[in-house]
């Protein structure tokens, strides 16, 4: 019996080689080593993951996976473009590693798959753990981490016209009459550092209520969150990202 089946969660590393905010991001040297490296490391160290599975059309990517000890997967050119849904890619990395088709899935089945971006290399030490322990400890269907939003808040967004007219995104009131960052109530915004679903949800066998089967559908409908401090993850998607990912971790390494 392996360990994914004694209840370990199963890791899965999404690094796509297309990017064209940053191109090559996944396998460009952040803190003096490649960029998925890290997340591979994160994901590796996670006492409740079983298995760490690098998906990638990247050949540089499946060999930096398989000399850090993870399982690459070389991943098909249809899951590979820039239009590609996260959660066809997962599935068919599931199905590929348990070697079984989709019908032979049980509709309650709550093994945990954690999904993972190797365009993050900053993320909080534990998340993942604690991530998959929410969602076990709450019977969830996900957990996603969030960061609050900071200055960004959605009570201080406003419509501008080509007239340069200024009026609410919503509602009547301008910034909702709160003009003072500390009187915003609080708000969250997904940081990407760890999204965890059962496989259940994951091949939408529990659909939320709140929302049509779209995008997040295999979110399920029962929803957690764990929330990490303001800017404790660095998700790199425009070369400004990697550059304070690349301070961070060096300083980090002194």
């Amino acid at each position: 019996m392996t360990q994914q089946e004694r209840g370990g969660a199963l890791a899965i590393v999404l690094a796509r080689a297309g990017s064209k905010g940053v191109p090559g991001k996944n396998t460009m040297a952040i803190g003096g080593r490649p960029c998925v490296a890290w997340t591979i490391e994160h994901a590796l160290a996670a006492r409740l993951v079983s298995r760490v599975i690098v998906s990638s059309d990247d050949a540089g990517v499946l060999a930096i996976a398989t000399k850090m000890g993870a399982s690459a997967m070389p991943r098909q050119a249809h899951l590979a473009t820039d239009s590609a849904r996260v959660d066809d890619a997962v599935r068919q990395v599931v199905l590929d590693v348990l070697g079984v088709s989709e019908r032979e899935l049980r509709d309650d089945d709550r093994r945990e798959v954690v999904i993972l971006y190797g365009n993050v290399p900053v993320r909080p030490a534990g998340c993942i753990d604690r991530a998959i322990a929410l969602l076990r400890e709450r019977r969830a269907d996900s957990v996603q981490s969030y960061q609050p939003v900071g200055k960004h808040h959605p009570w201080w967004t406003a419509r501008v016209g080509s007239d340069g007219s200024v009026r609410p995104w919503e509602g009547d009131v301008l910034n909702h009459g709160v003009y003072r960052r500390q009187d915003l109530p609080p708000a969250h915004v997904p940081d990407g550092a760890v999204l965890v679903v059962t496989m259940a949800a994951l091949f939408l066998r529990r659909l939320g209520a709140q929302e049509a089967p779209g995008p997040h559908s295999f979110f399920g409908a029962v929803r957690a969150g764990i929330v990490h401090e303001e800017g404790s993850v660095v998700d790199i998607d425009a070369p400004t990202d990697a550059l304070v990912a690349d301070a961070v971790l060096r300083e980090g390494g002194k």
